[in-house]
This record gives structure tokens, sequence and C-alpha cells, in this order.
């Protein structure tokens, strides 16, 4: 998918949403367990209550990785599925993957060839050669870790080394790695202070939002300080959504949810217009 194509995805939906697919079998309804592939069963009601809500969903892939080949099935019928039914929504495989360079290449494979992911999330501690096999991809994204939504993040990302903290480092490094037009960028909406910062570096980018809603982070903020042109943000929320109820009825409370922030959001692009 290009970037085009998401942003007019934006414009028609009115809407900036990621729903985080993030399946835990002890929090799923019960009588789902009952079906032969519980995990896909889930993913698929969601997917057919929300779909028309959100613009974009992203697997956690350590949440089906856990379940061993069965949970890879389940992932592998779940992109299968959005692909298939609803190709205008864009992908994130949420894998923090980044390695040398031939091993990038493998894992860039998996997720955007294999699998058909739009895009993936990468780890950028190992550098350029780590990175860049995964943008090679043409019309595929890399959405770089810079400032994550956890309480670890200031172990190392906001660190200050030479006048500058480590995350702005990052960000300004891989602007000049090759077909660096395909980043996007993990900004925690709990770092929300950080947005006016890293849209001086990349004011046109695209930056996928985690930490709205369970972890406490303010969608109204987040988007007066990190909106762009082009909307330039994913807003996610996973938790919120997907474990809105846990009876017969966890597919209608999702979209309920779903469409609580989606409303929200329209209101945002409306006050802007």
């Amino acid at each position: 998918m290009t970037t085009q194509q998401l942003i007019q995805q934006i414009q028609q939906k009115k809407s900036f949403l990621c729903i985080g697919l993030d399946v835990d079998l002890t929090k799923i309804p019960q009588h789902l367990l009952e079906l032969e592939d519980p995990i896909f069963e889930f993913n698929k009601a969601i997917i057919d209550a929300t779909h028309d809500l959100c613009v974009s969903y992203k697997p956690n892939t350590a949440f089906y990785e856990a379940y061993g080949i069965k949970g890879l099935q389940s992932l592998q019928k779940t992109i299968d599925y959005i692909n298939q039914n609803h190709p205008e929504i864009f992908t994130i495989a949420d894998a923090k993957r980044g390695d040398i360079g031939n091993t990038s290449t493998m894992y860039a494979k998996a997720f955007l060839e294999d699998l058909n992911f739009d895009s993936v999330t990468v780890a950028p501690y190992m550098g350029k050669d780590s990175v860049e096999p995964f943008l090679a991809f043409k019309n595929k994204h890399t959405i770089l870790l810079a400032l994550t939504s956890n309480e670890g993040a200031f172990d190392f990302q906001t660190k200050v080394s030479e006048g500058k903290e480590l995350y702005k480092t990052v960000i300004e490094t891989s602007k000049s790695w090759k077909n660096s037009e395909n980043l996007m960028y993990v900004v925690g909406a709990t770092k929300a202070d950080y947005f006016t910062e890293i849209r001086k570096i990349v004011p046109d980018s695209f930056l996928l939002v985690p930490g709205v809603g369970a972890q406490g982070g303010s969608l109204q903020e987040v988007c007066k300080l990190g909106m762009n042109k082009n909307v330039g943000l994913l807003i996610n929320s996973s938790r919120g959504i997907i474990y809105a109820s846990n009876g017969i009825d966890f597919a209608q409370k999702a979209r309920e949810e779903a469409l609580k922030l989606k409303l929200e959001m329209a209101l945002i692009l409306k006050s802007i217009n």
C-alpha cells in the first residue's frame, strides 16, 4: 500500500484508528475456546465488527508465536482474511525485528512478502544495515521504534549524548538511509510532550502511536502536537477495544469502543478543516 492510499482511506473514513489484534486465550470469550481456531475466530469477529471504523490492524506477533505453529497459522489466516476482504486497510506486523543484513532480509521476506503485511515494526539499535533490508520492498513500510510508550523508554531513548537525546539521533540518522521515504516511526502517546520536537525532524512522516486508552495517553494532546497536514498519525488501541467484553457480545462491545474513538477523531478532523 502506498502512503497516498493510506491518506485517502483516512480522509474517506474520517478516522486514523489502528486496532491492535493482541489475542490472549485467557482473555477471549470462553465459548470461542470450543472452536477449532479460537484465535482466528476472535479476530474475524473483531474485524467484521470494526473494519469500517479503522484504517489499520496491528497484530502483535508475540501473541501468536506464544502458541507455536497453531498460533502462526492463526496469524496467517488473519492477515489473509484482512487482505482478501478489506484490502484498503493498512496492516502492521508488530514484530519489532532487526538484525544483521542477511537475517533482516529474511525477516522482511517473512512479513512483507510471505505473510504480505503492508508494514513491520523494526528496532533500530543495530543500525543502518539491520533496517535497510526492510526498506527495500516497494510500497511496503518500515515502522522504526523511536520513542516508545513504556516506562523503560527513559532508560536509553531520552538519554543525552553529545548534546542530543538518543531518540533524536535515531530519527535524524534514519533519514539518510536508502529508501527512507518508506519509514514511519513509533512514538508513544504517553510521551506527548516530545511530539513537537519529533515533528521538527520528520514533519511529513507517519507516526504509529500506541498508548492511548489503557496506558493513559491523551488523544487530544497527541493530535494537537503530532498531527500534520495529512494527519500523519495512526492511533493504536488494543486492549481497550478488543477486550471491552468477554461475553457473547464481545464483537459488538468492541465496535462500540472503536466507534467512540472514531467519532472523537472525526470531530478533531472537522475542527481542523
